[in-house]
């Protein structure tokens, strides 16, 4: 591959009188006129006469031809010379050694293109204009360009969007600008970005100057956020918000778009200086409001299903789209803490309109204001407290049962617990021996020469004490 640039610092032979010399009288070739002078570091041009698989012979008009090893031929950490020159290419090459221990002349292509690739890249950052280069490497973090020099790319500033693979782009050609120069550091960083932001720039305000609000506009999902979806209309993006997805409520963009989706979509709002445009996705799609304001009254009593449950109450739709607010006021005749007392998410029930708003979009429903017979949602309630109690009940003749056994099985060890002793009777025991205690003092006498008192004091100590 011949190279491009060449400049009046190569040197060339001239040509004129001085290729021709008198010698006794005649004129015969001067040979040492046609051959090149030069010094190291000196750029020459020359023509490639032979191609090897380690080596390029260059022809430079020296006295022999210049030698390219095969690292000197590129950037590139490992080249074929074949896919690099051919026989015939005319090439710029930087003189590292006149004459090497063998007596050769050693060129580099590399240096050459090095020196002239910094002093191009060096003008195109001063006057701002882009450079172009082809991808020989995907790294870590982003792309490297054969600028003549290696220049770095990051993956943020391939695209205007993130790119997820980016090896599509290896051999490609890339027109970037020059956001980072260093010399010193031999340190080129390149943005791709920001050449092809400034050709979508003269695009937006061409279609910002065609479209106008109520336009219907197709476009392409270029990415879904947790706040919308960002629509690319062709050289500008515009922004769907969560709240004009659907009529119906949506938790996440995601549930409705996907990237890459193709969408109809209508304009709502155009702001020209900051170039931003709103779109509205519902806004396509028929109003299931507008049947509900025609058709529906109030009073009515609809089927619905409970959507979601808050701590002001509970919403439920009554039509795809169409959700209405049961205050927790209006959930029960009695007082309700918690809308959970008396509804489910998901829930199958009947309610009454009480309210309808057209400007707002607001239906305001109610539970307690059902007659009797509509009211399936307590027959619901009832049957899951139900259940709750055949559990407790199960729950207390398991205990029962169990403690039934372990009873059986202390009794069967003889192991019994002595049972507690009431307040009453530990009371009535005390009380008995302190009357018999000034007896049992006094001595024993037999029972028959007892006093009535004695006797009936020793019949209140037994008694107690059978009680105990």
């Amino acid at each position: 591959m011949a190279d491009e640039n060449t400049d009046g610092e190569v040197q060339k032979l001239q040509g004129g009188q001085d290729l021709m010399i008198e010698v006794d009288g005649k004129l015969v070739p001067n040979y040492d006129a046609t051959i090149v002078s030069f010094e190291e570091g000196d750029i020459v041009t020359g023509t490639v006469v032979r191609v090897d698989k380690d080596e390029v012979l260059v022809d430079i008009g020296y006295k022999s031809e210049g030698v390219v090893p095969a690292s000197e031929l590129s950037i590139r950490k490992s080249v074929d010379p074949a896919e690099e020159v051919a026989v015939g290419d005319v090439i710029d090459a930087l003189v590292l050694t006149k004459e090497d221990a063998d007596g050769r002349l050693i060129l580099s292509r590399k240096r050459a293109r090095f020196e002239r690739a910094w002093q191009r890249i060096e003008k195109a950052a001063e006057e701002g204009t882009p450079v172009k280069g082809t991808v020989i490497e995907v790294v870590k973090g982003g792309l490297i360009l054969d600028l003549g020099v290696r220049g770095f790319l990051p993956a943020s500033l391939v695209d205007i969007r993130r790119v997820a693979d980016l090896e599509e782009f290896l051999g490609q050609t890339l027109e970037c600008r020059v956001i980072e120069l260093n010399r010193f550091r031999n340190n080129v960083v390149l943005s791709r970005r920001a050449v092809l932001e400034e050709e979508r720039r003269g695009a937006r305000e061409q279609i910002l100057d065609r479209m106008n609000v109520g336009d219907l506009v197709t476009g392409t999902i270029s990415n879904i956020v947790d706040f919308g979806a960002f629509v690319d209309l062709d050289g500008i993006d515009g922004l769907i918000h969560i709240s004009e997805l659907s009529w119906s409520h949506v938790n996440h963009p995601s549930e409705v778009l996907q990237v890459g989706q193709k969408v109809q979509v209508r304009v709502l709002d155009i702001d020209r200086e900051r170039q931003r445009i709103s779109l509205g996705l519902k806004q396509t799609q028929k109003d299931p409001w507008q049947a509900v304001f025609e058709n529906r009254q109030v009073n009515e009593i609809v089927h619905g299903r409970v959507t979601k449950l808050v701590s002001f109450g509970a919403f439920v739709e009554i039509e795809e789209g169409v959700e209405g607010l049961i205050h927790i006021s209006e959930l029960a005749q009695h007082h309700v803490e918690d809308p959970a007392e008396i509804l489910r998410p998901g829930q199958e029930i009947n309610v009454k309109i009480i309210e309808i708003d057209p400007e707002r979009r607001r239906l305001s429903l109610s539970l307690k204001r059902l007659e009797p017979e509509y009211r399936i949602h307590e027959d619901a309630l009832a049957e899951e407290e139900g259940v709750g109690e055949e559990g407790e009940e199960s729950a207390e003749e398991a205990a029962q049962s169990a403690s039934a056994e372990t009873l059986a099985q202390a009794e069967s060890q003889g192991n019994l617990p002595t049972p507690p002793q009431s307040e009453e009777v530990a009371s009535a025991i005390e009380t008995a021996a302190d009357e018999v205690a000034p007896l049992a003092e006094a001595g024993a006498e037999p029972i028959g020469d007892r006093t009535e008192s004695e006797n009936a004091s020793e019949g209140e100590l037994g008694k107690a004490e059978s009680q105990a």
